[in-house]
């Protein structure tokens, strides 16, 4: 007598949700994050995006580079100045160092509490950097090249 055990792979050993559950957790994750290349593309148009950029760093980290127009208010200080360097009316996009870090998470949490619109954007200044899109240092504007494993190299936007 032989007894037979299918074998699942790593992927499937947990069925993928529902259609319906899926698209209700997708939709929510857009309502929370915004990516680099989005992000990039709706300062780049003309007029205003509609949000303003927090930089939620150190400042030594900040003169190391920072995104162009960007708020600099470090996570630690969201509660004591938010009110003096945002409006309330104004949707806020957090960023800090990159996945490995989540200072913006906890800076997007601090503003929720304080009753602003917030969302995170995804691979903070890293990616930012990464994508090849300008930056601000203490010294004046930079820009790197295009890292190829993070976005196209000489196009617009990741086409996603």
């Amino acid at each position: 007598m032989s007894t037979s055990t299918a074998v699942v792979n790593p992927v499937l050993r947990v069925a993928p949700a529902a259609p319906a559950e899926a698209a209700a957790y997708f939709r929510a994750s857009l309502v929370f994050h915004a990516d680099v290349s989005d992000v990039a593309a709706a300062l780049a148009a003309d007029g205003d995006p509609g949000f303003v950029v927090l930089d939620s760093r150190s400042t030594e980290a900040w003169d190391q580079g920072h995104i162009p127009g960007a708020v600099h208010l470090p996570t630690a200080l969201v509660p004591e100045q938010a009110e003096q360097l945002l409006d309330k009316n104004v949707p806020v996009v957090t960023y800090c160092w990159g996945p490995g870090c989540n200072g913006a998470t906890r800076s997007a949490l601090a503003l929720a509490e304080l009753g602003y619109q917030v969302k995170e954007m995804l691979g903070g200044f890293e990616y930012w950097a990464r994508e090849g899109f300008a930056f601000e240092t203490w010294e004046g504007a930079e820009r790197r090249d295009t890292d190829p494993l993070t976005a196209p190299v000489g196009a617009e936007s990741c086409g996603c």
